[in-house]
């Protein structure tokens, strides 16, 4: 059989079992488990528009189940096998070839910029042809240390500087509206903790006053009392824009691997992977608000009053300040970036709302995750605990996963971005019509 004949016979399969509704899959395979009760569910639940409501009376005890381990390699995207979204969006592919691209962010005037964290590089775009593509790639800055996070500064039409998140300090690059390519090597501002959990957001405040950096932690579980590596880990660390008065913002966040302000309200969020181990359905990774000086519970507690029984009830006197997240996730299934939609293209009632990534489980039975989510603040700024799958089919009806989002935003004619380190690809979401 060539290449090309197993493509297209992918393809039909594909199509077919979406007709029929049945699952490719072995009858030992974990694709062919029963499904999981709700409102927990994986992949093969997963559709455009569907809606999850998950709260803490949900939550079932340690170890209800056993704590699974099923990573797998990527497979390739099968021929004319394109992400879906709800009706009425259009999804293209925008750019394929890169390497492990992460955070995207779009400059004023248009222009896209996206960490290839392990290329060491940022890579900007310009323009769009008739295909939906970019008229103009080219490499902005290189040489860097596992660049992630990116952010403009300060905020308006003229920001003067980039600022990356490396895996291990806060970089500064001059930078001037239109810029290709750097015009002076980076400036490191300040220092971070490097290792273990290696992504490192950031966001400045509404006011421009205060520069947010995410630092995961460096374990599982490690007890910071006794594991001096996780000093100031775990925590939304705050800065001054030139790098100095570090202090911590917010603590007990496993690994809030995304965050950003809400343009609406000022009110900083953030995207946690929360811990592994306890079974397939704890703990839900979430999204929320972040109160300043707000405990998470992370290690000690989860999702409020929950101790986790591998450290033994330690830490007591935190029980009741552990904050209880606004909206909970499918456990294990790894929010990374989010944003907030401003633009004009999609339908008035996604204004407002947060989009983002779910870049797949490994600690469960069976996938879940491998999405873009759409989280609605209905035009408030406030979410009300329920979550929509808006972008998925990143999974193969077997189980094979061939692509892991990463970054979302919104591009200057306000249509969704989406980075996908698994296909090395960048996708394109627009609105058409109905």
């Amino acid at each position: 059989m060539t290449a090309r004949f197993a493509a297209a016979a992918t393809v039909l399969l594909w199509s077919a079992l979406q007709v029929l509704s049945i699952p490719a899959a072995r009858a030992d395979s974990p694709a062919a488990a029963p499904p999981a009760e709700a409102p927990f569910s994986d992949y093969r639940n997963e559709a455009p528009g569907r809606t999850v409501h998950i709260t803490i009376a949900d939550l079932p005890a340690p170890f209800a189940t056993p704590s699974a381990t099923n990573t797998g390699a990527l497979v390739p995207r099968p021929a004319d096998v394109l992400p879906r979204a709800p009706a009425g969006f259009k999804v293209n592919l925008y750019a394929d070839g890169l390497s492990h691209p992460r955070v995207i962010r779009v400059a004023p005037n248009g222009d896209v910029f996206v960490a290839e964290s392990s290329a060491g590089r940022i890579r900007v775009f310009r323009g769009l042809d008739a295909e939906g593509k970019p008229q103009r790639s080219q490499v902005f800055a290189s040489d860097l240390h596992s660049p992630y996070g990116l952010a403009f500064f300060p905020a308006g039409d003229h920001p003067r500087w980039l600022y990356v998140g490396d895996t291990d300090a806060v970089l500064r690059i001059p930078y001037q509206v239109g810029d290709l390519q750097a015009s002076a090597a980076p400036t490191r501002i300040a220092s971070l903790p490097s290792r273990g959990h290696w992504t490192r957001d950031l966001a400045f405040s509404a006011d421009d006053k205060t520069l947010y950096v995410a630092v995961g932690s460096r374990s599982n579980l490690d007890d910071p009392d006794t594991n001096r590596a996780e000093k100031n880990r775990a925590d939304i660390l705050a800065f001054r824009p030139d790098g100095s008065g570090r202090r911590i913002h917010a603590s007990g966040l496993r690994n809030p691997a995304g965050i950003g302000i809400d343009p609406q309200t000022g009110q900083l969020w953030c995207a946690v992977n929360e811990r592994d181990g306890l079974g397939d359905n704890l703990v839900p990774d979430y999204i929320s608000s972040v109160r300043a000086q707000g405990f998470y519970g992370w290690p000690w507690w989860y999702l409020g009053a929950h101790p986790d029984p591998r450290l033994q009830a330690k830490h007591k006197e935190l029980e009741q300040r552990a904050i209880v997240p606004d909206v909970l996730l499918q456990p294990h299934d790894a929010p990374l970036q989010i944003t907030f939609y401003r633009g004009r293209q999609f339908p008035p009632q996604y204004f407002g709302d947060i989009f983002a990534s779910s870049h797949g489980s490994w600690n469960r039975s069976v996938r879940t995750g491998y999405e873009i989510i759409r989280v609605p603040l209905h035009q408030s700024g406030h979410a009300s605990g329920d979550y929509q799958d808006f972008l998925t089919g990143f999974v193969l009806p077997d189980g094979s996963v061939w692509g892991t989002p990463v970054g979302v935003t919104v591009a200057a004619d306000g249509a969704l971005l989406v980075t996908d380190d698994g296909s090395n690809s960048i996708w394109r979401v627009q609105y058409v019509g109905p």
